[in-house]
């Protein structure tokens, strides 16, 4: 049996492990909130894995917050790049394959066509530097390492662009959202179950790209989600240019 440690356990994509992880009998997971293991305390993870004899490890643990990232940029690079960095010489010491979950805002956003794990990246926002600085941490230690890039993530859990637009619809809201960014939605459920089945066949490590391989813009997606609850009638769904942002975001961030 694989025993796997799961490291920002309360996220969307933690929760999604959490509801499938007791079907793999092979697998023994155990999950751990950021609450619970803080991965910029190296001494505490240094603590979980000298008792955990851990084959690998899944960090879904991240500073998320894209827009707060630009205004306070040292706890984006507290948690994405030191806090990744600890994780990381902890997994080499204990031989822990390390699997950590990364961004499609490590690039630009300046490519017509969508990004390959060879396009070198360049972000433009202190969201996407402080992921991208974690991945180089992960590379200039490790040997076993799997870094997955992945879009716009999905799901039921937490506060995330599906839910808040439901929640809008239904709430009877006018909606007026951008259609001036493209990417692709990825369900945090289909990244869970790749994740997983990744474990349970032990192949393919390095850089990769996991989405839904569905691009679209944000309105698009808007629009999506009224007809999948049949709200499009009762919502009125603008398209806006104008995106309100503080962080530069890429314009195009569609993963290959």
């Amino acid at each position: 049996m694989k025993k796997v440690l799961v490291t920002g356990a309360n996220g969307q994509l933690g929760q999604c492990l959490q509801k499938i992880a007791p079907s793999y009998k092979e697998l023994n997971v155990i999950f751990k909130s950021s609450k619970e293991l803080d991965i910029t305390d190296i001494l505490g993870i240094e603590e979980a894995f000298l008792k955990g004899n851990f084959n690998y490890c899944i960090n879904c643990a991240a500073y998320t917050n894209v827009e707060q990232a630009e205004k306070t940029p040292d706890i984006a690079y507290k948690v994405n790049a030191e806090g990744v960095k600890n994780l990381a010489n902890v997994c080499k010491s204990y031989n822990t394959t390390l699997i950590h979950i990364s961004t499609d805002y490590v690039f630009d956003g300046e490519k017509d066509e969508p990004y390959t794990i060879k396009d070198v990246p360049n972000p433009i926002n202190e969201y996407g530097k402080s992921k991208l600085l974690g991945e180089k941490h992960i590379q200039e230690i490790m040997d076993n390492y799997c870094i997955i890039r992945t879009s716009w993530l999905y799901s039921e859990f937490g506060k995330n662009f599906y839910t808040t637009i439901l929640m809008k619809a239904k709430a009877g809201e006018n909606l007026s959202v951008t259609n001036e960014q493209l990417g692709c939605p990825t369900n945090a459920n289909n990244l869970a179950l790749y994740l997983v089945e990744k474990l349970i066949q032990n192949n393919n490590f390095g850089i990769e790209h996991f989405t839904d391989d569905y691009s679209c813009t944000w309105f698009d997606f808007a629009e999506k989600i009224l007809i999948e609850h049949e709200l499009e009638k009762t919502v009125q769904l603008r398209r806006d240019k104008n995106y309100r942002t503080f962080a530069r975001r890429p314009v195009n961030s569609v993963l290959k």
